[in-house]
């Protein structure tokens, strides 16, 4: 079966007002850069995104973050982020700031199929309120439940027509998860190759779990924080 679609704009042609999106990559590694593009093109309105971090101000989520796009920002970490501190502050943005840890084992939860995971993180701080907890061995754990995305977007390295990918350095660590997760998994990738040129065991992503992928053009691959040694 070919995957292949034209590009990002048909890649996300589907995705509708209200949608609950999974956004791959770790700070501005690994994010589906074309998909977020088309996506702030297409003027999609009361999206919730679920992603490690909420880009900076003029890139990554930062960008659906300035033109209104998102009801519900579902995250980690967001502290390079001005205008998502601006929304927050002034009632405009829902935000869920969960740790770390769960955040990633509740993508994997909901690629496994699992409904919810029991975890130590967050008991007795504000993330424990109105949730249940139960005691294993006699140490307290938060029920957590799996996320629910109708997509997961992500961006590989490379990928073939049959939607299988290989992800690069830190570009690893939310991607495979997220590509697991979604209903519909929509896969760019910095280089399309034919079925049977990637080696089998570095395939991080079977394509099973992808429904649409393309090459992606005209990546920056910025750094958040750039730190240099002095000479």
């Amino acid at each position: 079966m070919n995957k292949v679609v034209r590009g990002p704009d048909e890649a996300i042609y589907d995705i509708h007002d209200g949608a609950t999106l999974m956004l791959g990559g770790f700070g501005l590694c690994g994010i589906p850069e074309n998909c977020i593009a088309a996506l702030v093109k297409k003027g999609i309105k009361n999206l919730t995104c679920i992603s490690n971090n909420a880009g900076v101000d003029d890139f990554g989520i930062g960008l659906l973050l300035q033109q209104k796009q998102v009801r519900k920002m579902i995250s980690s970490y967001v502290g390079e982020n001005a205008e998502f501190e601006r929304q927050l502050l002034s009632g405009e943005l829902l935000v869920d700031l969960i740790p770390q840890g769960t955040l990633a084992t509740r993508c994997l939860a909901a690629g496994y199929g699992m409904p919810a995971i029991y975890t130590p993180a967050g008991v007795g701080t504000e993330v424990a309120e109105g949730k249940e907890v139960r005691n294993f061995k006699g140490k307290d754990y938060l029920l957590e439940y799996a996320f629910d995305a109708d997509f997961a977007i992500v961006k590989a390295w490379k990928g073939d027509t049959m939607g299988n990918l290989v992800f690069h350095a830190t570009a690893r660590n939310f991607n495979p998860l997220m590509a697991m997760a979604g209903k519909i998994t929509i896969a760019e990738v910095e280089e399309l190759v034919p079925v049977g040129s990637l080696d089998p065991d570095s395939i991080h992503t079977p394509g099973i779990y992808v429904h649409r992928i393309f090459e992606g053009k005209n990546y920056q691959k910025r750094i958040e924080q750039l730190t240099i040694s002095q000479p």
